[in-house]
């Protein structure tokens, strides 16, 4: 064995066993985690590369109008890609269904192991989701602020509108 493939062997054996430590059993993928991890830091300096590339002003900071409608947007694109019925079957490859977790929304779980169940976690949970489409938002205002204003308004009111049918629902409740 070379010393490259000791030493390979060597760090290994010390990640499974700090991750086993950390983990304290539960069947946490901490290997699709940091893929994860790496994935998004790479796919965040790619976008900034290709703004210095194509020379995209990149704003000093966001307007409180854009956070506002990005923050509502992101929101409800969230819960209908980690909710909705509509898209389980985006879902279903990474989650098992396991009822209703709300008017309109399912509950899933993730399913498999490693990189699946990260990929699971990430499209079943509303909060996981949010961090790549606010990053993907963001990269719209960017590179295409028209349109991502459009269609941050167009999820903005459709978030409005969500809020709207609760607040239906509970007033009716509460006339009965």
């Amino acid at each position: 064995m070379t010393n490259q493939t000791a030493l390979t062997e060597r760090l290994a054996s010390s990640a499974r066993e700090l991750g086993q430590r950390y983990s304290g059993g539960a069947d946490l993928p901490l290997r699709g985690y940091l893929v994860t991890m790496a994935t998004y830091g790479t796919l965040v300096t790619a976008l900034t590369g290709l703004a210095r590339a194509t020379g995209r002003p990149v704003p000093s900071r966001m307007e409180p109008f854009d956070v506002l409608l990005s923050a509502a947007a992101t929101h409800k694109l969230s819960r209908l890609l980690t909710k909705d019925p509509v898209t389980s079957p985006l879902r279903a490859p990474f989650a098992s269904y396991e009822g209703t977790s709300g008017p309109a929304e399912l509950a899933d779980q993730p399913r498999g192991r490693g990189e699946r169940k990260t990929i699971g976690e990430l499209v079943t949970c509303p909060f996981c989701a949010e961090v790549w489409i606010g990053t993907g938002l963001t990269a719209g205002l960017v590179f295409l602020p028209r349109m991502t204003r459009l269609v941050t308004g167009t999820f903005a009111a459709l978030a409005g509108a969500d809020a709207l049918q609760y607040a239906h629902a509970w007033m009716a409740k509460k006339a009965r």
